[in-house]
């Protein structure tokens, strides 16, 4: 059994002893597509986390059995062909729930408490000048008693709700697939969600349902004082939008994971802010703790485990 990965780079050093222990195992930092076909000609198993998966590449894949996504989302992976040449996908769920719930709330804390304005004056040495105690200019806002709007509450986002229940926040949420599954909090129409919400947080997978679901015109119907943020998938909200709304105060700030490209163009209007200080960034991130990286290793290991077993 010879198992590639394709493209381990964002793994960073985490162990794949359990994943090796499973047969031959060959890992690579990354691959180019050329260079991905010429890689799985010989293999039963591809990892694999960005790669594309289309008919050139399992062409190139005679012997292929199972493709194993390094991750949750499997937009890269043309599933149905995949089906159609008998070759198993499989992926991990829920391993970056709490890692990602953590992030989107440094992400919430940060603008609601204004840390980055606090810390740079102190360092740059503005507070050693204050003929006061305090920053009486630049007060924070307090969440308790706000209204957290939640776009797509799946496990991450009921992880979100929960915390911010925690802080005294009144939660509500929007389903992007018109289930209304979650019973805990209020489900809500987009427009009650945009206009009710103190900070939206956004945690929907990218389909035809949530591309673009969040542009200029909803981004007016939000509150001058709300805070929008997205660790979910780039696309959701409009970037170009985004940053002209920010740029024009329409509402207070916004802080971002996930990008339409990754990484982040230089040219990005979101590079390009006349407001930047209303921005706030983290380079895709928030699933790769060093715990959540550890079970999603954990994870693969033991869905190519099975695979094996099961002679699938």
């Amino acid at each position: 059994m010879k198992i590639v990965f394709l493209d381990a780079e964002t793994m960073g050093n985490t162990p794949m002893d359990e994943i090796a222990a499973l047969g031959e195992f060959v890992c690579y930092q990354s691959s180019t597509a050329e260079e991905a076909r010429e890689r799985v000609r010989d293999a039963d198993v591809a990892i694999l986390n960005k790669v594309l998966v289309n008919q050139a590449f399992l062409d190139a894949a005679p012997r292929l059995k199972l493709i194993q996504e390094a991750g949750t989302g499997i937009n890269n992976i043309d599933v149905a062909l995949c089906e159609k040449r008998g070759v198993a996908v499989r992926n991990v769920a829920a391993y970056s729930t709490d890692s990602v719930a953590q992030t989107t709330w440094m992400h919430i804390l940060n603008l609601a408490g204004r840390a980055f304005h606090y810390d740079d004056i102190v360092k740059n040495g503005t507070y050693s000048t204050f003929k006061v105690h305090t920053d009486a200019a630049h007060p924070f806002t307090e969440l308790c008693g706000k209204t957290l709007g939640i776009v797509g509450m799946g496990a991450i986002g009921q992880k979100v709700a929960s915390i911010g229940r925690a802080f005294g926040m009144d939660v509500i949420y929007y389903s992007t697939s018109g289930t209304g599954h979650c019973k805990e909090y209020p489900s809500v129409s987009l427009q009650e969600l945009l206009e009710r919400s103190d900070v939206i947080s956004i945690h929907a997978p990218y389909n035809e349902r949530t591309a673009g679901l969040i542009g200029y015109d909803q981004l007016r119907q939000m509150k001058r004082t709300a805070y929008l943020v997205n660790t979910g998938r780039g696309g959701i909200a409009t970037e170009e939008a985004l940053a002209r709304a920010l740029d024009e105060g329409l509402i207070a700030g916004a802080a971002l994971d996930v990008y339409v490209k990754e990484p982040l163009p230089a040219d990005s209007p979101l590079l390009h802010l006349q407001h930047p200080e209303r921005l706030r960034f983290s380079p895709h991130v928030a699933w790769a703790s060093v715990e959540a990286r550890a079970r999603l290793a954990q994870g693969m290991a033991e869905n190519i485990r099975r695979f094996i077993t099961a002679g699938e």
